[in-house]
């Protein structure tokens, strides 16, 4: 656990944190205007939160050699991620309703 400084580990835990409660944030959303697009959206959050995951999991036990596999997960999860909310990124734009002001 000494292999990040005391404001690192606030940034990284903070971060977690914040990606959680932005997931169920948004599920809400979905549930509230009734778009279960944007369901979709924060389901497809969830492999970013798995990379932060690994990241704060290998800093904690000090970056091992053991647990090098967790970076590859990482940043496996890392393009997952970015391709999943690229995806339902592009559907939410589909799904966008013209202004009839514009």
């Amino acid at each position: 656990m000494h292999a990040l400084s005391i404001p690192t580990w606030i940034i990284h835990v903070s971060s977690v944190i914040e990606w959680i409660m932005a997931i169920w944030l948004i599920w809400t959303y979905s549930e509230v205007s009734q778009n279960p697009t944007w369901r979709w959206f924060s389901l497809a959050m969830l492999p970013a939160l798995v990379g932060a995951m690994c990241a704060c999991t290998w800093h904690f036990f000090d970056n091992p050699v053991e647990l090098e596999w967790l970076v590859t997960l990482q940043a496996s999860m890392t393009v997952l991620g970015n391709t999943t909310l690229c995806g339902v990124a592009a559907l939410l734009w589909s799904q966008r309703q013209p202004n009839p002001d514009a």
